[in-house]
């Protein structure tokens, strides 16, 4: 049995953390491990051990637990085949840890420790380097992880501003030329990851990698289109610059309020896309001037039918104006 996925990346940036002198706090939640036993041999082992089990997720070789008040995932090895029209693999039995880590997403989320006696830490793909250097990369080829699912570029995007890392340009350059391919992901799975990514202490460098690979050209495109052309008197402002400061002053200010809720996800979406009726409002007057008549009534209406179109919560999106 081992300990695999993102509590492992975690653990292991704490420790190195601590020992660089920085704040290593960083929630586990649940517990993911992996193992040879097949789902039946599972559901055996737990048999009078864990406070309750479930099933929900036999089909693809997990089985859930509650054990001493610890939600635990077991899931067995797997060597998953895709048929890279949705995301959803054919599942197929693994013969050991290191084809079940080479199918996850990226280097520092491929890594297991054993639960043996000697907790063995396995690591094929570098993904402790990578982490300690700031790297983000995936075990095989960029190219083939996105294609097998287009999620994992968003979760690319997530892992920039929520770990602090750098894709490295293969990840990019896979990301840039693929973005196309994220229009397979159902709008609920792309909402989580966008919440999730600006629900992030510091999510502008995540957003601009967003903008500047396409994805954000699928499924927000009104972000993208901030990036109108400035005029040559330069007599109005970079909005989609403005707009990230915004955001980067938005949540300062909710940071430093100790009654605020934080992290607001309707004050950063607000303030993300307080001006993306400006584009579609923007007129040249005489003199070299520009004006966006009316774009905060154009700019409310685009915000609800787009965070409505991405399946946002009904009071995520009646709470952000635009």
């Amino acid at each position: 049995m081992h300990l695999v996925g993102g509590s492992v990346r975690d653990a292991l940036l704490a420790a190195a953390s601590d020992g660089l002198g920085h704040d290593s706090t960083r929630p586990t939640g649940d517990l993911d491990l992996t193992t040879d036993a097949r789902p039946d041999q599972v559901l055996e082992l737990l048999s009078g051990w864990a406070g309750s089990t479930w099933n929900t997720g036999i089909a693809f070789g997990t089985v859930g637990a509650e054990v001493r008040g610890v939600r635990v995932e077991i899931t067995t090895f797997r060597a998953d085949r895709y048929d890279r029209e949705s995301r959803n693999p054919e599942v197929a039995w693994g013969e050991s840890l290191v084809d079940d880590l080479v199918r996850r997403d990226f280097t520092v989320n491929a890594m297991a420790v054993s639960l043996g006696p000697d907790r063995t830490v396995t690591d094929p793909f570098g993904g402790l380097g990578d982490l300690l250097a700031g790297r983000l990369r995936t075990p095989g080829a960029a190219a083939d992880s996105f294609a097998d699912d287009p999620l994992r570029m968003l979760r690319a995007v997530r892992f920039v501003a929520q770990l602090g890392l750098a894709p490295v340009d293969e990840v990019v350059e896979a990301m840039t030329a693929m973005s196309g391919e994220l229009a397979r992901i159902t709008p609920e799975r792309v909402q989580v990851e966008l919440s999730k990514t600006l629900l992030q202490d510091a999510p502008r460098a995540a957003l601009e990698l967003f903008v500047d690979s396409g994805l954000a050209d699928v499924v927000l495109p009104e972000l993208s289109a901030l990036r109108m052309e400035i005029d040559e008197h330069h007599q109005h402002k970079d909005v989609y610059t403005h707009s990230l400061t915004v955001l980067d002053q938005a949540i300062a200010l909710e940071q430093a309020d100790a009654g605020a809720q934080s992290p607001d996800l309707v004050l950063r979406l607000a303030a993300l896309l307080h001006d993306i009726g400006k584009p579609a409002t923007r007129r040249h007057e005489p003199r070299g001037r520009v004006s966006f008549h009316h774009h905060e009534v154009v700019g409310a209406k685009l915000v609800r039918k787009r965070l409505t179109a991405l399946r946002f919560p009904k009071d995520v999106v009646e709470g952000s104006p635009g």
